[in-house]
Formats: structure tokens, C-alpha cells, sequence
């Protein structure tokens, strides 16, 4: 088996003291065409950031190969600094591959940056990272802004490369094509299943059904120790203080514990306009000790 292109070991990152990463792991062999799936704000585009090297986690490694090539697509790309489209796609590649990508895409090349709607900007996005044939892309919603024509070429695109691929995007379909392996980050972790997206999810209700019935079983346990507890038969000192201590282990584990994200529904009711003054407010300040949040 070759060894992998791209390695993340023990990825820790926290934004504000709340953890967003706790020891993510990500491997990446050549060829290989990954799917890089949770809920919102599990912070896949974060791990996405870590693996191209434009983040720098807290603690952990990254691996990269020597020699290797890696380009990003992020969701918002940025055009700054260049003249027209086609330079900005042929930054870093041969221009003649750049100029043709972007004829498939329905651009000329000569577009101004500042002037593109979000569906241009994404072709032009693409268009760069494509054009670099690199061994590694990393594509944060690469469906994004584009239609089903676009869509299409793109998918017949990316199947024809020898680049390996992780890919984010919310079209099941367009992962369930092209992807062979995916890895499901969840609070913090991230957990792979050597299948294509079709078969994510039954193997994921499937394992959120075991850890269910584990901490179930946890739950029962630390019953069954604080009974003992309260009403167990006084024993020899020395055993009674190993249980207190194995039921306090038990109690740290549940505290530890991150349940899974349970679906929020949330509904606004729309009211007729009443044309009164709701509320008029002057010389506001809020602090929470000494920060300062409004002045």
C-alpha cells in the first residue's frame, strides 16, 4: 500500500476556549477521492484550512509529503490583486490550461475581478486549482453558485484527474459519484469508513446507536455503584475506597461525555407591521468585566 500523501495526527483546535477539534486524524493516500462530512459548524472547512496549511492548529501535526502539490478551493474566494480573471487563473499554472478551463466554463478570461457574481468567481476559483494539476485538491463547496450544466462537467472533470480529492459540498449526489471513502467529523473527531457517501449514513445511525446503549450501560453502572454506596453492607476499609473510586471514574466519564447534536427546528411567526415605535435606545454600554463589548 503507497504511504499517504497528506497526514493529520492529533489535530486540536479551540476558538475562544470552546474546542472545535480534539484530535482529528485524516489521511490521505494518492489517487484517493475523500468525503469530508458532519454537521454545520463541526468544523470541517477548519480542517480543510489545517490540511492546505492555511491554519495552524493548537496542538498536533500535519504531514506532507516532499514534492507534493496541493491547491485550495475555499468557499469564498478571494480575486484581490488581479488585472482580470485569466491572470488570477493562471497565477501558478501554465496559462494556455487556465484559458481552456475557463472556456469550459463559460468565461473569457478577460472579466474583471471586481465585477464577477459569486458563480463566476467559483468558475474562475476552479479554474486555478484545476489548472495546476496538483496531486492533492482540497474543495470546500465546489458546487456552490453553479448550475446543473456546470455541475455536470465539473463531477466529469474531477473523475478524469489523478489528483487525490477531499470534497465538501451538501450535493449528496455530486459525493455519492465521486467519492470512495469518507470520514465523518463529529464533535471534535473524525471517524472513517472505507465507503463511498452512499453508505454513510446507515453506518453512522449505526454507530450513534452503539454509543447510545454504551453510555446507557454506563448510566446503569453508576445506579448500581450508588446503591451499593447507600445501602451496601459495610465492608474492609480498603475495598470501600477502591469502589468510591471507580464510581467517581465513572461519574468523571459521563461528565466527558459529548452527546451527539440533536436536529433544532426553529419557526419565526410573521406579524402584520404595526408602524409604532418599537424601541428607542441612547447611550448603550455593556461590558463583561473589563471587556467592553458596546459603547
Amino acid at each position: 500500500m503507497a504511504p499517504p500523501l497528506l497526514h493529520l495526527r492529533d489535530i486540536r483546535l479551540s476558538f475562544g476556549g470552546t474546542p472545535l477539534l480534539e484530535g482529528a486524524e485524516l489521511t490521505l493516500a494518492p489517487r484517493e477521492r475523500l468525503s469530508l462530512v458532519g454537521r454545520n459548524g463541526t468544523g470541517k472547512s477548519t480542517l480543510l484550512k489545517v490540511a492546505a496549511g492555511f491554519q495552524t492548529p493548537d496542538d498536533g501535526e500535519r504531514f506532507l509529503q516532499p514534492g507534493t502539490s496541493v491547491r485550495y478551493l475555499p468557499q469564498e474566494p478571494d480575486l484581490s490583486g488581479f488585472a482580470t480573471v485569466l491572470d488570477y487563473a493562471a497565477d501558478g499554472s501554465p496559462a494556455h490550461k487556465a484559458e481552456r478551463l475557463l472556456f469550459d466554463l463559460g468565461m473569457t478570461g478577460t472579466e474583471k475581478p471586481a465585477s464577477l457574481s459569486g458563480g463566476e468567481a467559483r468558475r474562475a476559483a476552479l479554474a486555478k486549482v484545476l489548472a495546476a494539476e496538483p496531486d492533492i485538491l482540497l474543495l470546500d463547496e465546489p458546487t456552490n453558485h453553479l448550475d446543473l450544466p456546470a455541475i455536470e462537467w465539473l463531477e466529469k472533470t474531477l473523475l478524469s484527474l489523478s489528483s487525490a480529492i477531499i470534497l465538501i459540498s451538501h450535493d449528496r449526489r455530486f459525493l455519492e459519484n465521486l467519492t470512495r471513502t469518507t470520514v465523518w467529523l463529529d464533535r471534535g473527531r473524525a471517524r472513517r469508513i472505507e465507503l463511498g457517501f452512499g453508505a454513510f449514513e446507515a453506518w453512522r445511525d449505526e454507530k450513534l446507536a452503539e454509543e447510545e446503549l454504551q453510555q446507557h450501560k454506563l448510566d446503569r453502572k453508576i445506579v448500581a455503584e450508588e446503591h451499593w454506596v447507600r445501602y451496601g453492607v459495610t465492608a474492609r476499609r480498603k475495598r470501600n475506597v477502591r469502589r468510591m473510586a471507580e464510581l467517581r471514574t465513572l461519574r468523571q466519564k459521563r461528565r466527558e461525555h459529548r452527546g451527539a447534536t440533536g436536529n433544532a427546528t426553529i419557526e419565526a411567526a410573521q406579524a402584520e407591521k404595526s408602524g409604532a415605535l418599537v424601541i428607542d435606545a441612547k447611550a448603550i454600554s455593556k461590558s463583561f468585566g473589563s471587556r467592553k463589548i458596546v459603547d
